[in-house]
Protein backbone atom coordinates (compact mmCIF):
# COMPACT_ATOMS: atom_id res chain seq x y z
CA UNK A 1 0.00 0.00 0.00
CA UNK A 2 1.43 3.11 -1.46
CA UNK A 3 -0.82 5.59 0.47
CA UNK A 4 1.16 5.09 3.87
CA UNK A 5 0.86 6.27 7.44
CA UNK A 6 1.14 10.09 7.39
CA UNK A 7 -0.63 10.95 4.46
CA UNK A 8 -3.43 8.99 4.98
CA UNK A 9 -4.19 10.39 8.38
CA UNK A 10 -4.23 13.57 7.32
CA UNK A 11 -6.68 13.31 4.86
CA UNK A 12 -8.79 11.08 6.51
CA UNK A 13 -8.45 13.19 10.16
CA UNK A 14 -9.95 16.61 7.54
CA UNK A 15 -12.54 14.54 6.29
CA UNK A 16 -13.92 12.57 9.68
CA UNK A 17 -13.63 16.03 11.32
CA UNK A 18 -16.06 17.07 8.93
CA UNK A 19 -18.41 14.93 9.14
CA UNK A 20 -18.42 14.15 12.73
CA UNK A 21 -19.02 17.55 13.97
CA UNK A 22 -21.85 17.78 16.36
CA UNK A 23 -22.70 20.01 19.36
CA UNK A 24 -21.82 16.43 21.60
CA UNK A 25 -18.44 14.91 21.91
CA UNK A 26 -17.49 13.59 18.55
CA UNK A 27 -17.31 9.81 18.04
CA UNK A 28 -14.49 7.33 17.52
CA UNK A 29 -14.82 5.02 15.36
CA UNK A 30 -15.92 1.58 16.68
CA UNK A 31 -12.69 -0.10 16.23
CA UNK A 32 -8.96 -1.17 17.12
CA UNK A 33 -7.15 0.27 14.85
CA UNK A 34 -5.17 3.49 14.54
CA UNK A 35 -5.63 5.78 11.27
CA UNK A 36 -3.26 4.93 9.33
CA UNK A 37 -4.64 1.18 9.00
CA UNK A 38 -8.25 2.43 8.35
CA UNK A 39 -7.95 1.77 4.46
CA UNK A 40 -5.33 -1.08 4.64
CA UNK A 41 -8.04 -3.41 3.65
CA UNK A 42 -11.84 -3.39 2.83
CA UNK A 43 -12.52 -5.61 6.32
CA UNK A 44 -10.76 -2.82 8.24
CA UNK A 45 -12.73 0.22 6.53
CA UNK A 46 -15.92 -0.97 6.82
CA UNK A 47 -15.38 -1.73 10.96
CA UNK A 48 -14.19 1.42 11.23
CA UNK A 49 -16.81 3.19 9.42
CA UNK A 50 -14.70 4.77 6.69
CA UNK A 51 -15.19 3.10 3.53
CA UNK A 52 -16.62 6.16 1.71
CA UNK A 53 -13.75 7.93 2.42
CA UNK A 54 -11.08 5.35 1.83
CA UNK A 55 -12.59 4.58 -1.79
CA UNK A 56 -12.35 8.70 -2.30
CA UNK A 57 -8.97 8.20 -1.63
CA UNK A 58 -8.71 4.92 -3.71
CA UNK A 59 -10.19 6.93 -6.82
CA UNK A 60 -7.26 9.10 -7.16
CA UNK A 61 -4.61 7.07 -6.93
CA UNK A 62 -2.40 7.32 -10.43
CA UNK A 63 -2.44 4.15 -12.81
CA UNK A 64 -0.69 1.05 -10.58
CA UNK A 65 0.90 -0.11 -14.09
CA UNK A 66 3.01 2.93 -14.01
CA UNK A 67 6.54 2.77 -12.38
CA UNK A 68 6.82 4.95 -8.92
CA UNK A 69 9.88 7.20 -8.84
CA UNK A 70 12.41 5.43 -6.19
CA UNK A 71 14.60 7.69 -4.30
CA UNK A 72 17.52 6.63 -2.80
CA UNK A 73 18.92 8.26 0.25
CA UNK A 74 22.61 6.91 1.41
CA UNK A 75 23.15 8.80 4.49
CA UNK A 76 24.41 9.35 8.21
CA UNK A 77 22.04 9.53 11.05
CA UNK A 78 23.65 12.20 12.69
CA UNK A 79 25.40 14.46 9.70
CA UNK A 80 23.76 17.44 9.56
CA UNK A 81 23.50 18.11 5.96
CA UNK A 82 21.70 14.39 5.61
CA UNK A 83 19.24 15.25 8.21
CA UNK A 84 18.05 18.48 6.57
CA UNK A 85 17.44 17.25 3.09
CA UNK A 86 15.90 14.30 5.24
CA UNK A 87 13.47 16.14 7.35
CA UNK A 88 13.21 19.51 4.80
CA UNK A 89 12.90 18.01 1.67
CA UNK A 90 12.61 14.34 1.46
CA UNK A 91 9.67 13.40 4.12
CA UNK A 92 7.38 16.09 2.82
CA UNK A 93 7.45 15.13 -0.64
CA UNK A 94 7.06 11.77 0.54
CA UNK A 95 4.09 13.02 2.11
CA UNK A 96 2.31 14.78 -0.89
CA UNK A 97 3.42 12.61 -3.35
CA UNK A 98 3.40 8.61 -2.23
CA UNK A 99 1.55 7.54 -4.31
CA UNK A 100 3.95 7.82 -7.16
CA UNK A 101 7.38 7.85 -5.00
CA UNK A 102 9.24 4.97 -3.47
CA UNK A 103 11.89 5.73 -0.63
CA UNK A 104 14.97 3.71 0.25
CA UNK A 105 16.96 5.08 2.97
CA UNK A 106 20.72 3.36 3.74
CA UNK A 107 22.15 4.92 6.97
CA UNK A 108 26.04 4.17 6.63
CA UNK A 109 27.19 6.86 4.74
CA UNK A 110 31.27 7.60 5.48
CA UNK A 111 31.03 5.14 7.65
CA UNK A 112 34.33 1.85 7.49
CA UNK A 113 33.35 -1.91 8.13
CA UNK A 114 36.32 -4.33 9.29
CA UNK A 115 35.64 -7.74 10.47
CA UNK A 116 36.77 -9.50 13.39
CA UNK A 117 36.17 -12.92 14.76
CA UNK A 118 33.34 -13.27 12.42
CA UNK A 119 31.41 -10.10 12.96
CA UNK A 120 31.22 -6.79 11.51
CA UNK A 121 32.76 -3.66 13.86
CA UNK A 122 32.07 -0.02 11.98
CA UNK A 123 33.65 2.78 12.47
CA UNK A 124 31.05 6.24 11.85
CA UNK A 125 32.21 9.85 10.42
CA UNK A 126 30.32 11.25 14.12
CA UNK A 127 31.92 8.69 16.54
CA UNK A 128 29.83 5.78 17.94
CA UNK A 129 26.73 7.84 18.35
CA UNK A 130 26.31 7.91 15.13
CA UNK A 131 27.11 4.10 14.47
CA UNK A 132 24.40 3.55 17.05
CA UNK A 133 22.30 5.84 15.52
CA UNK A 134 22.28 4.55 12.23
CA UNK A 135 21.96 0.56 14.05
CA UNK A 136 18.85 1.53 15.75
CA UNK A 137 17.24 2.68 12.02
CA UNK A 138 18.24 -0.05 10.31
CA UNK A 139 16.87 -2.08 13.11
CA UNK A 140 13.59 0.14 12.77
CA UNK A 141 13.50 -0.13 8.77
CA UNK A 142 13.28 -3.83 9.28
CA UNK A 143 11.13 -4.33 12.15
CA UNK A 144 8.48 -1.25 12.20
CA UNK A 145 8.25 -2.07 8.17
CA UNK A 146 5.21 0.34 7.32
CA UNK A 147 5.96 3.22 9.99
CA UNK A 148 9.15 3.36 10.17
CA UNK A 149 9.93 6.18 7.77
CA UNK A 150 7.53 8.35 10.14
CA UNK A 151 9.65 6.83 13.34
CA UNK A 152 12.94 8.07 11.35
CA UNK A 153 11.64 11.28 10.63
CA UNK A 154 10.66 11.49 14.31
CA UNK A 155 13.84 10.93 15.31
CA UNK A 156 15.78 13.11 12.70
CA UNK A 157 13.70 16.31 13.46
CA UNK A 158 14.08 16.46 17.43
CA UNK A 159 16.97 18.38 19.06
CA UNK A 160 19.00 14.50 20.40
CA UNK A 161 18.43 11.78 17.30
CA UNK A 162 19.10 8.80 20.03
CA UNK A 163 17.13 10.36 23.23
CA UNK A 164 13.91 10.67 20.74
CA UNK A 165 14.57 7.12 19.58
CA UNK A 166 12.39 5.46 21.78
CA UNK A 167 9.46 7.73 22.36
CA UNK A 168 9.32 8.03 18.66
CA UNK A 169 8.77 4.08 18.41
CA UNK A 170 5.99 4.21 21.05
CA UNK A 171 4.13 7.49 19.37
CA UNK A 172 4.65 5.48 15.85
CA UNK A 173 4.54 2.05 16.16
CA UNK A 174 3.50 1.11 19.65
CA UNK A 175 2.85 -2.33 19.15
CA UNK A 176 6.58 -3.19 18.95
CA UNK A 177 8.44 -3.18 21.88
CA UNK A 178 11.50 -1.19 22.41
CA UNK A 179 13.23 -4.26 24.01
CA UNK A 180 12.32 -5.89 20.40
CA UNK A 181 14.53 -2.99 18.66
CA UNK A 182 17.60 -3.03 20.98
CA UNK A 183 17.62 -6.51 20.76
CA UNK A 184 18.14 -6.28 16.71
CA UNK A 185 20.80 -3.33 17.97
CA UNK A 186 23.01 -5.66 19.91
CA UNK A 187 22.63 -8.92 18.19
CA UNK A 188 23.92 -10.42 15.32
CA UNK A 189 20.14 -9.42 13.24
CA UNK A 190 21.41 -5.84 13.36
CA UNK A 191 25.16 -6.72 12.87
CA UNK A 192 23.91 -8.66 9.61
CA UNK A 193 21.85 -5.70 8.90
CA UNK A 194 24.76 -2.77 8.73
CA UNK A 195 26.92 -4.91 6.68
CA UNK A 196 23.84 -4.96 3.95
CA UNK A 197 24.03 -1.47 3.97
CA UNK A 198 27.90 -1.17 4.31
CA UNK A 199 27.91 -3.51 0.63
CA UNK A 200 25.05 -1.42 -0.47
CA UNK A 201 26.85 1.93 -0.23
CA UNK A 202 30.21 0.17 -1.12
CA UNK A 203 28.25 -0.69 -4.78
CA UNK A 204 27.16 2.57 -5.47
CA UNK A 205 28.52 3.55 -9.28
CA UNK A 206 29.73 6.07 -9.19
CA UNK A 207 31.33 5.66 -5.78
CA UNK A 208 29.77 8.50 -3.41
CA UNK A 209 32.26 10.72 -1.82
CA UNK A 210 29.88 12.78 -0.34
CA UNK A 211 26.53 12.41 1.83
CA UNK A 212 23.46 13.09 1.60
CA UNK A 213 24.29 11.00 -1.61
CA UNK A 214 20.71 11.01 -3.47
CA UNK A 215 20.01 8.26 -6.20
CA UNK A 216 16.82 8.42 -8.32
CA UNK A 217 15.52 4.94 -9.81
CA UNK A 218 19.04 3.93 -8.89
CA UNK A 219 20.94 6.58 -10.66
CA UNK A 220 23.45 9.16 -9.46
CA UNK A 221 24.40 12.33 -11.29
CA UNK A 222 25.56 15.59 -9.75
CA UNK A 223 22.77 17.26 -11.69
CA UNK A 224 20.07 15.12 -10.42
CA UNK A 225 21.95 15.65 -6.77
CA UNK A 226 21.37 19.15 -7.25
CA UNK A 227 17.98 18.82 -8.37
CA UNK A 228 17.17 16.32 -5.53
CA UNK A 229 18.72 18.79 -3.15
CA UNK A 230 17.04 22.25 -4.26
CA UNK A 231 13.15 20.76 -4.92
CA UNK A 232 12.91 17.14 -4.59
CA UNK A 233 9.03 18.18 -5.59
CA UNK A 234 9.87 19.04 -8.76
CA UNK A 235 12.28 16.92 -9.59
CA UNK A 236 9.77 13.84 -8.64
CA UNK A 237 6.91 15.72 -10.49
CA UNK A 238 9.08 15.99 -13.77
CA UNK A 239 9.88 12.40 -13.70
CA UNK A 240 6.99 10.50 -13.30
CA UNK A 241 5.71 8.82 -16.57
CA UNK A 242 2.12 8.49 -15.61
CA UNK A 243 -0.96 11.08 -15.24
CA UNK A 244 0.04 14.09 -12.38
CA UNK A 245 -1.51 13.59 -9.37
CA UNK A 246 -3.08 16.62 -8.33
CA UNK A 247 -0.31 17.66 -6.00
CA UNK A 248 1.91 17.99 -8.83
CA UNK A 249 -0.22 19.58 -10.69
CA UNK A 250 -2.22 22.19 -8.91
CA UNK A 251 -5.19 20.99 -10.09
CA UNK A 252 -8.15 21.68 -8.10
CA UNK A 253 -10.78 18.56 -6.80
CA UNK A 254 -13.93 18.79 -6.11
CA UNK A 255 -14.65 17.10 -2.65
CA UNK A 256 -17.78 16.09 -0.75
CA UNK A 257 -18.18 18.58 1.86
CA UNK A 258 -20.32 18.13 4.92
CA UNK A 259 -20.77 21.28 7.00
CA UNK A 260 -21.93 21.73 10.91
Amino acid sequence: MRVLAFFVFLVLCMTLEKCFCKKKPRPKPSCGYPPSQWCKTLEIAMECKVLKQCMELNATRPDPAVPNVTVGLYYESLCPGCRGFLVEQLFPTWVMLADIMDVQLVPYGNAQETEHLGKYEFQCQHGDPECLGNMIETCIMKLVEDMAFLVIFCMEASADVLTAAQPCVQLYAPSVKWETIMTCVKGDQGNQLMHDNAQKTKALNPPHSYVPWVTINGEHTEELEDKALSSLFVLVCSLYTGGKPPACTGAQKKLDRSFC
